[in-house]
């Protein structure tokens, strides 16, 4: 019958009337240890309910197969493709995925990271809470110091000593621009990240960049946020009971676009009077016959080319930093 609470080698070996030394030897390695006396211990191990502690093995071993993942929001639908495919591609090299969701919190961030060395992982790909040129977090220092392969996806930090998968920012913007000069567009409300955010400020730029291009008339006014649903919608309902009507809306990722349609639905605004545009595909909005011109990322292939270049780094921890670009598509 199983025991209550953690059954211990100790259980065992007492439960047996054998050594720990023994004990140990049978469930770790099973080959120094006769059969019959094997198949006693395992049949009282599986009796107690033992369960072995996967960490203490690996550390025995000094072979690590633990990848820690860490991301600022995981209900961001940008990071679904990205972590089937990290996780996808850790099981074809026999390594499992801890993933850790900060929540947006720089404190978070930091016991994440500690966390992650704790359990000493193999490596660790990282997707930090900001990409403001001014924050150093200090967990820098420690991974450093620990050399711990990292790779930076998608917001990434200011410093030259780790590789990174980041998206073309600017031509994310600069195409949904061209899209917006084409159609006459010329107020545009851009609901964007953090103001201090490089992500933000590229596809500012892209999208500037392509009215200048064209010699085209711009009005545009910024709202920042933080890349989530809630502060978007509050943002276009004020906007909207200020007596405002934008052309277009610009929404700086999914849940921000998705945040601007809901405020624009229960204020009753037609579809056609207002244009949104957004950056990447809105999750199964198709189902609902709603589409929304999009500079779309492949986000599956931002997740294996960050577990390449992590893999790189693990098996030659002097290899050369590297950064890959994923590129944008528009699609309407």
């Amino acid at each position: 019958m199983a025991r209550h609470g953690k059954v211990t080698i100790t259980d065992i070996a007492r439960h047996v009337g054998l050594t720990n030394m023994t004990v140990s030897r049978a469930l770790n390695r099973p080959e120094k240890v006769k059969p019959e006396t094997r198949e006693r211990i395992l049949a009282a191990a599986r009796e107690l309910g033992y369960v072995p502690n996967a960490f203490a093995s690996q550390l025995r071993s000094r072979d690590n197969r633990l990848i820690g993942l860490v991301t600022a929001s995981v209900d961001n639908p940008f990071y679904t493709e990205v972590i089937k495919a990290i996780s996808r591609e850790a099981k074809k090299q026999n390594y499992t995925i801890m993933l850790i969701d900060t929540d947006g919190s720089p404190a978070l961030e930091e016991v994440a990271i500690e966390t992650l060395l704790s359990y000493q992982v193999a490596g660790i790909i990282l997707s930090p809470v900001s990409d403001d040129t001014g924050y150093r977090p200090a967990y820098l220092d420690r991974l450093r110091a620990t050399r711990v392969p990292v790779v930076m996806l998608d917001r990434t930090l200011s410093v030259s000593d780790y590789s990174r998968v980041v998206l073309d920012n600017h031509r994310a913007g600069r195409l949904l621009g061209e899209l917006l000069v084409a159609k006459g567009v010329r107020n545009v409300l851009a609901l964007t990240g953090p103001q201090g955010s490089q992500i933000t400020q590229r596809r500012l730029a892209g999208l500037e960049g392509a009215y200048d291009a064209a010699g085209a008339s711009l009005t545009l006014e910024q709202c920042p946020g933080d890349y989530t649903l809630e502060p978007a919608f509050r943002d276009m309902t004020d906007y909207l009971r200020e007596g405002e009507r934008p052309e277009a809306v610009f929404g700086f990722n999914q849940l921000i676009t998705l945040g601007a349609m809901r405020a624009l639905h229960d204020a009753g605004v037609p579809r056609e009077d207002v244009m949104v545009v957004g950056i990447d595909r809105l999750p199964y909005a198709d189902i609902f016959d709603v589409m929304v011109p999009c500079a779309a990322h492949d986000t599956y292939r931002a997740g294996q080319e960050a577990m390449q270049l992590l893999f790189e780094r693990i098996e030659d921890p002097n290899a050369a930093t590297r950064e890959v670009v994923i590129s944008a598509t528009l699609v309407q």
